[in-house]
């Protein structure tokens, strides 16, 4: 074989392995809560293998429950067919050894909004995933620079917010750190039109875009409610036939969970100090009783066992 045939046999064996190893066929996704679960069906439906990773086995068996449930209702509603929703759970395995993630190609963190807990979790898979894995955390309102700062590939870590109820809303937020390579946010975007999401780059700041923009009507339409200007069902009326909404603030803030809205608000009240992201005391004492929206049942209003408003 003549020196230019070997020469273009190595450039062609070189792009193929760099084409291996970007190539994303294999996701995990550490936390099964609400956004864990969508993120999970989101990713296996669009044709990706998913582990979900669960820090006790009652908590990943409730979640299974959860997700067959909803995706129960989606048949029921006929958003989605019997063999779908088997397709989907057959690309799903669950765990509660974040050990195996090391097989994965991408690793998404999608536990609670809390810095501590993210930030170990990102040092903990940064030291078991394979070194060109990439990991996203999808925080909403937390800085990624920091979470990543004891992390050794801090140029693979991304920020991807996804907004909940994540198989039914088109956006993710992809949020570059400080140390976060071109080449990382080039193969994330790609990875999130695969599994159908358009991709918005916004800086690191807190509250981003989306948590940063609702916050606040969130929060006005909790005092307008303690203040007794309207109910709870008006003030949602309102705004859903005078601008257009799919969802009142007070339903959607029930969907989105009410811990995690406060979680949100404190940490924009923390970090910005602006009264507008301040907790109305309503949040806070649906929060105490443990009424945290149509995922405990009761928040704002009262759900039935599919969800739907009583």
């Amino acid at each position: 074989m003549s020196r230019e045939k070997l020469k273009l046999t190595d450039l062609l064996n070189t792009v193929q392995q760099n084409d291996d190893q970007e190539r994303i066929e294999y996701v995990a996704i550490i936390g099964a809560g609400v956004m864990g679960q969508g993120i999970a069906q989101t990713v296996a439906a669009s044709g990706i293998d998913v582990l979900i990773v669960e820090k006790s086995s009652a908590r990943l068996e409730d979640a299974k429950e959860r997700l067959s449930e909803s995706m129960d209702r989606e048949i029921n509603r006929w958003a989605m067919t019997k063999s779908e929703k088997k397709s989907v759970l057959s690309r799903i395995k669950w765990t509660i050894e974040i050990k195996e993630v090391e097989e994965c190609d991408l690793i998404i963190e999608a536990v609670d909004e809390n810095f501590a807990l993210k930030k170990e979790i990102i040092e903990q898979i940064d030291k078991l995933a394979k070194p060109n894995t990439i990991i996203l955390s999808n925080t909403s309102t937390l800085s990624l620079t920091k979470i990543a700062e004891a992390a050794s590939r801090r140029d693979k870590i991304v920020g991807m917010h996804f907004l909940n109820p994540v198989p039914k809303v088109p956006l993710v937020e992809l949020v570059k750190a400080f140390d976060t390579s071109d080449e990382t946010m080039v193969r994330v975007k790609e990875f999130a039109k695969k599994i159908g999401k358009t991709a918005v780059e916004v800086y690191e700041y807190p509250g981003f875009v989306t948590t940063r923009a609702i916050v606040p009507l969130l929060n006005e339409a909790m005092y307008i409610l303690m203040e007794g200007v309207a109910t709870a069902e008006g003030i949602d009326t309102a705004m859903k036939l005078g601008y257009n909404f799919p969802l009142g603030p007070l339903e959607m803030a029930d969907v989105m969970g009410l811990d995690e809205v406060l979680a949100w608000m404190e940490t924009l009240w923390t970090t910005l100090g602006e009264p507008r992201y301040r907790a109305c005391p309503i949040l806070r004492k649906l929060v105490r009783e443990k009424k945290l929206g149509r995922k405990s049942g009761e928040g704002f209003y009262k759900y039935n066992a599919d969800g739907k408003i009583i």
